[in-house]
């Protein structure tokens, strides 16, 4: 089976939309933290809490479309450089779960429910208990900073083979058709 010469309209579709909405719930999530109790900041937490859901659900249905669709062949180069890059992308996906999963665990334990769109109420990841959710808010706020370094890295590699190497990698996630 050979190697498409790009990604298909549906990883690209993905790939851009969870880069949006990733830099966005980053965004309101950092904006959020330090906000006095007010309704703004009661209306930023619904808005991060649905965008979690969201990036959730669109990393899934991402996943399993990467499962069944070959993506295009590494570029040549060095072996470490190879490895960096999907080391780098499978902290990625693991990332586009954790950080989600570990923000439904805080609200949960914290005893605020997720009401998708105010409309659908979610199951509680875990039971309502303080102590827990103390102990993993930290945790969401580490991981989100995590997924931001890597994306940044992820964002440095692509600029290096477009600026440096000139070797076509951006063209092949690149909206549009060429």
């Amino acid at each position: 089976m050979t190697h498409p010469a790009r990604y298909d309209a549906v990883a690209v579709a993905f790939h851009w939309l969870l880069a949006l909405a990733i830099v966005g719930a980053f965004c309101v999530g950092f904006y959020m933290a330090d906000l006095p109790l007010s309704p703004t900041r009661l209306k930023l937490y619904n808005w991060h809490k649905w965008a979690g859901v969201l990036i959730l659900a669109a990393s899934a249905a991402r996943l399993l479309w990467r499962m069944s669709h070959r993506p295009p062949a590494d570029l040549p180069g060095p072996a470490w450089q190879q490895r960096a890059a999907h080391a780098a992308h499978w902290a990625l996906y693991a990332l586009f779960f954790a950080v989600p999963l570990s923000g439904w665990a805080y609200s949960s334990a914290a005893g605020f429910p997720i009401v998708l769109f105010g409309v659908l109420p979610l199951p509680d990841f875990v039971a309502a208990d303080r102590a827990f959710a103390e102990t993993i808010k930290p945790l969401h706020g580490l991981l989100a900073y995590t997924l931001a370094t890597v994306v940044v890295l992820h964002v440095a590699a692509a600029i290096k083979h477009q600026f440096i190497d000139r070797d076509g990698l951006i063209d092949r996630m690149r909206l549009g058709r060429r």
